[in-house]
């Protein structure tokens, strides 16, 4: 929708060869003046020359189109430049030495231009002396309708012809002495016309379009309108006997169609008015509505509507509401009662009296509002504007049943076309001054529901346009309204734009919000806060759908108009959306914006959401439990921020209800099944949130439940669907964490000992599995045990990873299931901690430190292809992680556990993986070896025994290290090469670039 908004963010720059010249620079995507006018000028005056060079003349063709299709957002550039580039072309065409391809090669250049800037502004330009009208018909003479390749020329020349259709000269004076001879009479040059016309309406090309201009310009002049009634019954037969059901048919009728509303659109309404009744009855008769196409439809719709206004007198319906004055000295001149005069609706006399509508207008009426709810877009933006134009004519009480009957859209057993086609009839009659003040209250509450409209169909839903259309309307509303008709209202307003703005879904409907929202503060000045949103929540702010919901939504939230509105609105329409990334975003709102509203969210919004949780429809279910896990920690952290009891926003009721939703969901087996998926991974959240938040459930049996679905989550991951694995595990370990360290330990560091002493054998036996999800979750759930739970199984735990690392064997040859337990690897180093002289089963020592270097430098070994390609590229990609993660990790804690050998090994491995074919790969071990060799404390460099350190940091910078860009092979491989210089590096160089001159891609070879 057109809101007056900026281009849109994130458009590509200009590049050189089109960049602006002769002082026209681009700013913003936009220009200052044409130019591009020298170029053109050259372009034009070498037409004669290229003619002969097929190359030289595609090229030129391509140059104009290019240089033109600039300019297409800002057309009005070229105005000053038309009247030339028109003189150049035209004095082609109207020499008579010049060549048939030459006059073909102009016309062609003269549309692309045309098509840029619009026919209508290029019609005036044409010459339209007397003199024009005989040599552009003569021209008609050698055109062949049937040729594919001159359509432009004839296309043009139409256009022309009708401009010269305005001479005010009667075309009877030009014609001379129609015989020349006995028994022969040459054709008059109205018949001429009116044949030219007739042929050009059924052919398949664009010359249509220009032949309902032509008849339109000559039908109506009033020395040819003796020919209209003709013309009228040869398009009404020809449209009778058309079928859209065929190619032909179709043609012929868009032809007759445009033609016909092109007549009754431009001819006087005394001339057209006695042939509307029969037009209107032969068009109910064709059953367009009943064809797929949707120009026929259109063309229908709009034909329909001027003959509702030939019907109707034209006039300015006094009744209609004004704002102001079109003039700025009346308005600045008229004084504030004389301007509340003008805009109360003043009932004169005669201003009813004595107008009959025709009963014709009825059906009329009937028919747009029937085009309002067709199922294609520009259809019902055309009778939308219908409406709007009929009604402008209708007395007031006739209007306002319009009004009425497009009010029955807003009904939700009509669909979302019903919906959408009304959203804009309300905008037409707002913008015109039809929709009158004591109307809006009737008005208001449907488009605030059209502003939040969405239908589920299927696994996707409808509704973007019905939004972004009710934006429309409050954008209309805004200048159609003075600030104290709809101050009743802004509050409701105000919220609704500010909702749509930030909470949803669809981009286009929160960029339309804020521009309508934008449109009110500047011509209302009644929105609260409106300058204060408009700067964080602008058109280009709100292109980013998760700033909106988890920081702009925040920002807003802090004035306390908006707060429960936006809460209320998450909760009611959003945590129960059919996306699931809507759901979680929603949840994620609601963390931040409950602390803005404690009392409110303990007292409304948690027992809403208990009740959500054991809703049958699994989409509420599931952004139920979600949110009850953010709404929960979001309150005890601002309990513990501001020192007072957890329990003044959460009370035991509260904290009973959720104790109790697993074991809901499991009595009732909600677990299972394709619905389980989710629910596992919302319970998941759930129980990490409540762990997170000191839930006094230590000893419960709610945590032996919680334990179970953990661990037979992540037992059963082969059984989840493979686009929300990964999901799933990552929730079950997370949680898992959060469990043990809240309710399995005794006291900080050490584990209960009547808990889980089990749990690690386990997990450990679980490793065994033959299942590769089964132990890619358990090896990451090993990984996010909290240290006392480690503590005196470290060397088991790192032993147990070996058979699933390195080289694959024939029954373990996936690479995901030995990705993750390398992942783990340094997770599990961190949570114990280094210390040289400890145990290896406490912590990583001396003991342990060459084993666990020499897994991870195995599994860069790793070359595993299968059918989805080379998956050993995960592993790898995981190793480098770990490598940077452990040696950074030893670094900064006990350097000397870092050997030069095994310094040396990792370098090396790593020089190697950043001289490998595939893109990403190699710029992540890139990063990973900058990072190892610049990494530095206050005591020096982290990393002990770099081989060849200050030759590397001479070859590698600090300073080039963001800007290099190792994605690029053209980059990448200029830099890398330099390693065969030094003596360490160079064989392990020299092997990825042999694996990268194997590979497949050409600029990496």
């Amino acid at each position: 929708m057109g809101l007056d908004q900026e281009p849109a963010a994130g458009a590509a720059e200009d590049s050189p060869e089109d960049s602006p010249e002769d002082g026209a620079p681009a700013r913003g995507g936009t220009f200052e003046a044409f130019g591009d006018s020298a170029e053109t000028r050259a372009l034009l005056g070498r037409l004669p020359e290229v003619l002969g060079d097929c190359a030289a003349r595609e090229s030129a063709l391509q140059r104009v189109r290019v240089i033109m299709d600039k300019y297409q957002q800002q057309p009005h550039l070229l105005d000053p430049h038309l009247e030339w580039m028109m003189n150049l072309l035209l004095d082609i065409v109207q020499d008579k030495t010049s060549p048939v391809d030459l006059v073909h090669l102009a016309f062609k250049f003269l549309y692309i231009i045309t098509k840029v800037r619009g026919y209508k502004t290029f019609l005036r330009l044409f010459p339209h002396e007397v003199a024009d009208v005989q040599p552009v018909l003569d021209m008609f003479t050698n055109q062949n309708p049937k040729d594919h390749e001159t359509w432009e020329t004839r296309y043009m020349l139409l256009l022309w012809l009708s401009m010269t259709c305005l001479i005010p000269f009667d075309f009877t004076r030009l014609d001379g002495n129609l015989h020349t001879q006995p028994g022969q009479t040459r054709m008059s040059i109205t018949d001429r016309i009116l044949q030219i016309a007739q042929s050009y309406l059924v052919v398949s090309d664009k010359a249509r379009d220009a032949a309902a201009v032509l008849v339109s310009k000559f039908i109506t002049r009033p020395d040819v309108k003796q020919k209209m009634a003709d013309f009228l019954d040869w398009s009404l037969c020809t449209l009778a006997r058309s079928s859209f059901q065929t190619i032909e048919g179709v043609i012929t009728m868009d032809g007759m169609l445009q033609a016909l509303a092109q007549i009754f659109k431009h001819g006087k309404r005394d001339d057209c008015l006695p042939y509307a009744a029969t037009v209107l009855k032969c068009l109910d008769g064709c059953r367009i509505p009943d064809s797929n196409q949707t120009l026929l439809r259109k063309l229908r719709v709009k034909l329909v509507q001027r003959l509702g206004l030939t019907f109707l007198k034209p006039r300015v319906a006094k009744w209609r509401y004004q704002r102001g004055c079109r003039s700025l000295a009346a308005n600045l001149q008229a004084s504030t009662q004389s301007q509340r005069e003008a805009r109360t609706p003043v009932e004169t006399p005669d201003s009813e009296e004595g107008y009959d509508v025709p009963e014709e207008v009825e059906s009329v009426i009937e028919q747009l509002l029937v085009g309002l709810k067709d199922k294609d877009t520009v259809v019902r933006w055309s009778a939308a504007k219908g409406i709007g134009r009929v009604a402008g004519r209708l007395p007031q009480e006739l209007a306002d049943d319009v009004v009425g009957s497009v009010l029955d859209c807003f009904s939700f057993q009509e669909t979302d076309n019903a919906w959408h086609g009304g959203c804009l009839a309300l905008a037409e009659l707002g913008r015109r001054g039809l929709l009158l003040p004591p109307r809006l209250p009737d008005v208001v509450p449907v488009i605030l529901k059209a502003l939040t409209y969405e239908e589920k169909r299927g696994a996707c839903s409808v509704g973007d346009n019905v939004r972004d259309a009710a934006c429309y309307v409050c954008w209309a509303f805004a200048r159609a309204y003075e600030p104290q008709e709809l101050k009743p209202f802004v509050a409701e307003i105000s919220s609704a734009l500010v909702i749509a703005t930030v909470f949803d879904r669809n981009v286009n409907c929160r960029r339309a919000a804020s521009a309508a929202f934008q449109e009110n503060v500047g011509r209302q000045g009644t929105f609260p806060h409106g300058i204060d949103i408009l700067t964080t929540a602008d058109y280009f702010a709100v292109g980013n759908r998760s700033n909106c919901f988890l920081v702009i939504s925040m920002f807003i939230a802090g004035f306390p108009e908006y707060t429960r509105p936006m809460i209320d609105h998450l909760l009611t329409m959003k945590i129960s959306h059919w996306d699931g990334v809507i759901r979680e975003l929603s949840a994620k709102a609601l963390h931040n914006l409950v602390q803005q509203a404690p009392e409110y969210s303990a007292a409304q919004v948690f027992p809403r959401l208990l009740s959500m949780t054991q809703s049958t429809d699994l989409h509420t279910r599931h952004g139920a439990v979600l949110t009850c896990a953010e709404v929960a920690h979001s309150l005890y952290r601002l309990a513990v921020r501001e020192d007072r009891p957890v329990a003044d926003y959460l009370d035991e009721t509260v904290v009973q209800g959720l104790k109790q939703i697993h074991q809901q969901l499991y009595d009732r087996q909600l677990y299972r099944g394709l619905g389980g998926e989710l629910m596992r991974q919302a319970v998941c959240v759930l129980i990490e949130n409540l762990s997170l938040s000191k839930m006094p459930f230590r000893g419960d049996a709610v945590v032996d439940g919680w334990q179970w679905l953990i661990s037979d989550t992540l037992r059963n991951l082969h059984h989840v669907s493979s686009h929300s694995r990964q999901q799933i595990k990552e929730a079950a370990v997370s949680a898992l964490a959060a469990l043990c360290s809240e309710y399995y330990a005794e006291e900080p560091g050490k584990a209960d000992s009547t808990g889980q002493e089990g749990l690690v054998e386990k997990y450990l036996a679980e490793l065994q599995s033959p299942e590769e999800m089964t132990r890619c979750g358990f090896a990451m759930a090993l990984g996010a045990l909290p240290g006392f739970l480690l503590r005196g199984r470290l060397q088991q735990v790192l032993k147990s990873r070996h058979p699933f690392l390195g080289f694959p064997s024939e029954d373990v040859n996936l690479g995901e299931s030995r990705r993750d337990p390398v992942k783990a690897i340094p997770r599990i180093c961190q949570t114990v901690g280094v210390r040289a002289e400890g145990t290896p089963d406490e912590v990583v020592c001396k003991g342990n430190v060459s084993q666990i270097y020499s897994t991870l430098l195995d599994c860069l070994r790793d070359y595993t292809t299968d059918s989805r390609g080379d998956v050993g590229a995960w592993v790898r990609e995981a190793a480098m992680t770990s490598l940077m993660d452990l040696t950074l990790l030893l670094g900064r804690d006990q350097p000397e556990l870092i050997e030069a050998p095994t310094c040396q090994r990792v370098m090396c491995c790593l020089a190697q993986q950043a001289s490998e074919k595939i893109d990403h790969f190699r710029a992540h071990a890139a990063h990973v070896f900058m990072t190892l060799l610049h990494a530095a404390g206050s005591a020096g460099p982290t990393v002990p025994h770099v081989p060849h350190r200050a030759e590397l940091e001479q070859l590698f910078p600090r300073s080039e290290a963001a800007s290099v860009n190792w994605t690029a092979p053209s980059q990448a491989f200029p830099r890398i090469t330099q390693l065969l210089g030094l003596p360490a590096y160079r064989y392990h160089v020299l092997l990825g670039l042999a694996v990268s001159v194997g590979g497949l891609t050409e600029s990496t070879v």
